[in-house]
């Protein structure tokens, strides 16, 4: 799967795109450069798309729609690709690969399909569920179940315009014609979309006066810089997807001789382009498309065109812009409202602290691009920003001396108004706007690199380029080092759950995990705890991030639903008596509902440390007694808990509140006393994405490693790792040797607890039964949970 995933399928994408640009190219005349092809090819499927699941009974033929669009330009336009500049060719393949390999490097070192930053920004399991609905279903929500979550996002997200659909159905579409999983194909293709960005700065390097090398180099460095890599990281796939489409719309406008002279079908690409832009950003990229056509026009004008020559390409433009965004227009009102909203709203959503315009000059030497550089990290960070700056105003005025004037208008405009946007209130359009500015500025920034070439002073070029590639590259490898990776092996047991279970749901998720709803989307899943909880049962959470106890909700409520889905956690509460366990993985059970099995009439919940009082049994048998009801008591699970406190830790490992943080390097070892001889199982509860390796008694018994829930604050309980011991004392050890220039190897981890379960039926929480008049026998011993059952109802 990695290679089909982090391999074969960019290749995939990117033969698609280029097929689809050469039908394009042949459709406007021949006037499409080639450092374009790809974004343009881009456009051209996301408009193919947006009319394929438009007309929902063809959403399941999108994939081969694409197949065909591309096939079709491939024949079509065999006889321009005989004919390519292979010289442009091999520099414009060159930029956009090393841009690739940069933006994917998380998922390719890792060497297993993954995706990064997990759990940073879960918007990304949204637009995850949005590509595979979108493909199947198409643009029509009226049958979704919106009394659950899986329902819920989809109505809410993409039924209320609140997300526009271009880049999704585009990555439904090509996932889906090879069989990659949307949970994989999902970084491989934001980092296929942002190399592809690397065509159009080529050209616009060339155009501000870098040729050779300088030109590859300056277009790989303006298509990663840092505030564009860590949105790529994050899944930002809206951002990432306009990205080359606005850079498109600049090299439209320097290479406007090639088009605005020739007939009205020439303005084809550009209209795609800005068609696919608002099909993938929404109305808001009309504002980026809407500065570059005054910038055309002013061009246009001084070149003293007809004007009816001009008309009829604005009007050939308008209708391609209007038809192939169609979908999108459809929804314009509601869309502009939230957009407005968005831009007005002061919100800051997942961004700790709103972003700065230092920002967008590329460089950022701090892992986390939510958090300023401190320290000597900080003077360099601040260095870099002023380089940036001076060489981005003296690019500026090169433009000008030179008369590159329409480089420097388009890029000079696109700055002022990313200014003028970040003026406004809304934080999340802000950053937005940054990310879309970021290789603008260094494009600028690049300009003198090529005066002092062409003024052979190649050691000041050399010395500039450092600068400028120097400090994008280490900002972007420092967020690569401190990336969380997606656990895959959690994910895969997952998936097989929905496959195993499809279309037997409502299932309840009980974990605090938004990217169930892609894997268990088979089973209309609700989870309790996500931003749309369950209609029946939005409430009884403990707080955004935490397991659910089931047992705390309404008993009648979860007759609702068939399945309930939990992570394998022997401290966690098992469902009520109602439910047996119907299976069990490595990471998850799922339980089942019992063929009419009524529903509790009293629920008592327990702590299951302390015995329970006499009391509280008689009060809750009282109640069973009156409804000739049966009592149920599940007894907690024998875990043996190993005193952290007690422990012997290295200097690193930190107590921070009720964890502890794993900073560095060391050994941890504690002792421990194991009752009887047998298998018993280990578990450790924490973030782990580095490997810490597991010993008893000197002996290496297992390790953990990329089992990491996203969230310290809420840590996880990992697989089990078994062990045999022997009755009697030992010494436990966790070893953590370094870090490693391994995607998350400069990351921190967390340990909360560490304890050990019997193996098989020790490790559950076993439930008794009895009847009302026996509850004495429930005094002075530990429960989780006491509820009184009503008989099943007779059959007749």
């Amino acid at each position: 799967m990695f290679a089909l995933s982090a391999l074969l399928y960019p290749a995939l994408l990117a033969a698609l795109c280029i097929g689809a640009a050469l039908g394009v190219d042949r459709a406007s005349g021949g006037i499409l450069p080639g450092p374009l092809l790809a974004v343009v090819g881009m456009a051209a499927l996301i408009a193919a798309g947006e009319w394929t699941t438009y007309l929902t009974a063809l959403a399941p033929a999108t994939p081969y729609v694409l197949a065909a669009v591309a096939l079709s330009g491939l024949i079509a336009g065999r006889r321009r690709l005989r004919a390519a500049d292979h010289r442009a060719v091999v520099a414009v393949a060159t930029a956009c690969t090393l841009a690739f390999v940069i933006a994917a490097a998380p998922v390719l070192f890792a060497g297993r399909p993954t995706f990064a930053a997990y759990m940073v920004l879960t918007d990304s399991a949204v637009h995850m569920i949005g590509a595979d609905y979108l493909i199947h279903h198409g643009q029509q929500y009226a049958h979704l179940d919106l009394l659950n979550s899986y329902g819920l996002y989809l109505s809410r997200y993409y039924n209320g315009a609140y997300y526009p659909t271009g880049a999704d159905l585009l990555l439904g579409g090509s996932s889906g014609l090879i069989g990659v999983p949307v949970i994989w194909a999902f970084q491989p293709f934001n980092a296929l979309v942002l190399g592809l960005s690397a065509g159009p700065a080529w050209l616009l390097a060339r155009r501000v006066g870098l040729a050779g090398g300088w030109a590859v180099t300056a277009a790989v460095i303006a298509t990663v810089p840092a505030l564009v890599y860590a949105y790529e990281l994050i899944g930002s796939v809206k951002e990432v997807t306009a990205l080359p489409l606005v850079l498109a719309l600049g090299a439209f406008a320097v290479e406007h001789k090639r088009w605005i002279h020739e007939g009205p079908r020439s303005a084809i690409p550009f209209a795609l382009v800005a068609a696919a832009g608002v099909s993938a950003l929404g109305v808001a990229f009309g504002v980026w498309t809407s500065a570059t056509v005054a910038v055309i026009a002013v061009v246009a004008l001084a070149t003293r065109k007809r004007p009816a020559h001009l008309l009829a390409l604005a009007a050939a433009g308008v209708v391609v812009l209007l038809i192939c965004a169609w979908p999108t227009w459809q929804h314009i009102g509601s869309a502009l409202q939230i957009t407005q909203a968005i831009a007005g709203t002061p919100n800051r959503g997942n961004l700790v602290t709103p972003l700065t315009l230092a920002q967008a000059a590329g460089s950022w030497l701090q892992g986390n691009y939510q958090m300023r550089p401190a320290g000597a990290s900080l003077v360099v960070t601040d260095l870099l920003i002023g380089v940036t700056a001076i060489a981005a105003i003296a690019g500026a005025l090169r433009l000008v001396a030179t008369r590159r004037h329409t480089a420097a208008v388009w890029l000079g405009l696109m700055l002022a108004l990313g200014f003028v946007l970040t003026r406004l209130d809304g934080t999340w359009s802000n950053a937005k706007t940054l990310v879309l500015s970021s290789p603008m500025l260094i494009l600028l920034a690049w300009t003198p690199v090529g005066a002092l070439v062409a003024a052979r002073r190649r050691g000041l070029a050399l010395a500039l380029t450092c600068a400028l590639a120097g400090g994008v590259l280490a900002s972007d490898f420092l967020q690569y080092q401190d990336t969380n990776l997606a656990p895959t092996a959690r994910y895969n047991e997952l998936a097989a759950v929905g496959h195993r279970f499809a279309h037997r749901g409502p299932a309840l998720f009980t974990d605090f995990d938004e990217y169930s709803l892609y894997e268990l989307r088979e089973l209309d899943v609700g989870g309790p705890d996500f931003v749309y909880p369950p209609v029946r049962l939005a409430g009884i959470d403990t707080g955004h991030g935490n397991a659910v106890d089931v047992t705390r909700g309404r008993a009648r409520d979860l007759r609702a639903y068939p399945l309930i889905v939990t992570r394998r956690d022997p401290l966690a509460i098992r469902p009520p008596s109602a439910y047996a366990l119907l299976w069990q993985g490595v990471y998850y059970q799922v339980w089942g509902r019992r063929r009419d099995a009524p529903a509790a009439i009293a629920h008592m919940r327990l702590s299951g440390h302390r015995v329970v009082a006499c009391t509280r049994v008689r009060a809750i048998a009282r109640v069973a007694a009156a409804h000739h009801a049966t009592l149920y008591a599940a007894s907690p699970s024998q875990a043996l808990a190993i005193d952290l406190k007690r422990a012997n830790r290295p200097r690193g490992w930190t107590r921070q509140g009720t964890w502890y943080l794993i900073a560095d390097t060391g050994r941890l070892q504690a002792r421990l006393r194991i009752p009887r001889g047998g298998t018993w199982n280990v578990w450790l509860r924490g973030e782990f994405m580095r490997t810490v390796e597991i010993f008893i008694g000197g002996r290496r018994v297992g390790s953990i490693g990329g089992q990491d829930g996203g969230d310290a604050v809420v840590p996880q309980t990992s697989s089990p790792t078994p062990v045999r011991l022997s009755a009697g004392r030992h010494r436990l050890a966790l070893a953590l040797d370094g870090s490693s220039l391994a995607p998350g190897g400069g990351s921190s981890d967390f340990l909360s607890s560490i304890f050990l379960t019997p193996a098989g039926a020790g490790e559950s929480q076993r439930v008794r039964t009895l009847a009302p008049k026996a509850w004495r026998s429930l005094c002075g011993h530990r429960y989780v949970w006491i509820e009184a059952v009503p008989p099943a109802p007779r059959v007749t």
